[in-house]
């Protein structure tokens, strides 16, 4: 399931990512790798705040819905 559909404070891990090559790229650069752990910290308007390897992240909805957990 992609990672919008999380539940707030349950950590997840990442099984792939999906999106074009420089999506991914991207993803990866912010910790967003496959195996990786991720706990969505809050929601707002379908844009997340992500705890991924000790660091927060927020990302929109469209970017969490190419994570697969």
């Amino acid at each position: 399931m992609p990672l919008t559909l999380a539940v707030i404070g349950e950590e997840n891990i990442i099984k792939r990512i999906g999106g074009n090559a420089e999506v991914r790229a991207h993803l990866q650069n912010l910790g967003f790798v496959s195996g990786a752990a991720v706990t969505v910290v809050s929601s707002m308007g379908g844009n997340l705040i992500v705890k991924v390897k000790d660091a927060r992240v927020a990302i929109s909805k469209e970017m969490a819905q190419k994570i697969m957990i």
